[in-house]
Parts: C-alpha cells; structure tokens; sequence
C-alpha cells in the first residue's frame, strides 16, 4: 500500500537543487571573498583585484560607521594624467566591485578597477598629513611626488 521505509521516502522526498542560480550566487560568493586575498584564485582573472594593507584596514575600521565603506575612483586630470579619489560612502551600484579585509570594505566601479587592479591601498601617516593612497600599482608607469596622480602603460 502506500507505507514504505523512512530512509526510502525521505530519499525519495528530496528534490536536487537546481545548478543554475546556486552556481552564479557560488561564483559572485567566490569573487567578492578573493578580492581582497593575496594569491592565485578561482575567479577571472580580467576583473582584477586590489587588496587593503594593515593600516588602511585600521584606518577604515576607526572612521567608518554602519554601512560605510572606502570609495576608490580613478579620474582624468592631476600632473599625470589620471588621479585617484577617495570618498567615504554608503551606496553600492551595479558596476562596484567590492572587497574587504577584517571588516573594512573598500569599493571599485569597474572602470576604475581597470586603472587600479593588482595595486593595494595604503593610509599613510606622515607628519604634514595623512590619507590614504594606491601604492605598487601594477598598472600605473610613473607616479608623481604628491602620491595621488599617475600615468597610465600603454
């Protein structure tokens, strides 16, 4: 009749998921959690990463509130052709690119990121001022003396 066995029915009861949507939601897991770690990952390597020093993680951690993070964007202008600006922040668009780092997040339009990826934000603390600052940029040629303007390899 309609009895069976608990381990069969329940076998039976079990729909498998389907692969669609859990292997995107699987793949923009993975890329938001390589983007700010060091080292070969699983995501594509076209998109870039930027990866958030020690200090620059504190620094955020002490002037962010809630829902804040670090904006980095890329523009034209500066004494080398292109500048980086940085802003605090509360909104996500749907080209951004986030990554963190021991709580503090930084986020990258996609533009931008291609002026910026490879390269780690930095705060520096010096005596007539502190910000924070793109340093080892892969794909900056020469930077200038201020720090915050660059130019781009061709």
């Amino acid at each position: 009749g309609s009895w069976c066995p608990a381990p069969l029915c329940q076998g039976r009861a079990l729909p498998r998921p389907p692969l669609g949507p859990a292997r995107a939601a699987g793949h923009a897991l993975r890329w938001a959690s390589s983007f700010s770690q060091p080292g070969p990952t699983e995501s594509d390597p076209s998109e870039g990463q930027v990866f958030l020093s020690e200090s620059c993680v504190k620094r955020l951690l002490e002037i962010t509130e809630g829902s804040e993070f670090l904006r980095l964007q890329v523009e034209g202008g500066g004494c080398s052709g292109f500048q980086y600006k940085f802003s605090l922040d509360t909104v996500i668009n749907p080209d951004d690119r986030q990554g963190q780092r021991g709580g503090a997040r930084v986020v990258v339009d996609v533009d931008s990121l291609a002026f910026v990826k490879g390269s780690m934000v930095d705060f520096s603390q010096e005596l007539i001022r502190s910000s924070f600052q793109v340093v080892s940029n892969p794909q900056a040629e020469k930077g200038c003396s201020c720090g915050t303007s660059f130019s781009v390899k061709f």
